[in-house]
């Protein structure tokens, strides 16, 4: 499924075409804004086997702006930052898909343009043996940790913008 582009935001912002992994793009916009995560509460979001939404808890809706309608059936990477790293959704994919899970620090785009950090924890959901998709779990992020990992975060980026492979030390 394609994304539509975003909607402008009335605040100050940034944009850009960002291409996704499956080839396809949309007109991003960000602001500054930072939306604190939500204390007690935890997002829990489910997807196919390739990423698309079909569950998304009051949470997930909650803190990502979007009505739960426009959530399932879309791509997870409709919450994908600018300011997130390929990379890391590459060792995120390599891991679940080799059955294991995925711990990582993950900023999000709103879909007003503001952004919220998680930590976040995804793994395969096992049916009869088979993977038949993906759960992640998201809690309240350490501040500590957020600014420890954005020099890795910005070492990627910057490897991207590049055109060189970043260099795959493992997430924080």
């Amino acid at each position: 499924m394609r994304l539509p582009d975003m909607e402008m935001p009335t605040a100050p912002h940034r944009s850009m075409r960002m291409r996704y992994h499956d080839g396809s793009e949309r007109l991003v916009y960000w602001t500054e804004r930072e939306v604190p995560y939500p204390d007690g509460r935890l997002i829990v979001s489910r997807t196919d086997l390739d990423g698309v939404l079909t569950h998304a808890n009051a949470a997930f809706v909650e803190i990502s702006g979007y009505p739960r309608e426009m959530l399932i059936g879309a791509p997870h990477s409709i919450l994908r930052h600018p300011d997130m790293p390929r990379e890391a959704f590459r060792q995120l994919w390599e891991t679940v898909q080799a059955g294991g899970k995925w711990h990582g620090y993950v900023k999000n785009l709103r879909r007003d343009g503001a952004y919220y950090w998680v930590y976040a924890t995804a793994l395969p959901n096992i049916r009869d043996g088979r993977v038949v998709g993906y759960t992640s779990v998201r809690r309240k992020p350490s501040r500590a940790r957020i600014e420890a990992v954005l020099p890795l975060y910005r070492q990627w980026l910057d490897a991207e913008a590049a055109g060189r492979p970043a260099l795959p030390e493992a997430a924080a």
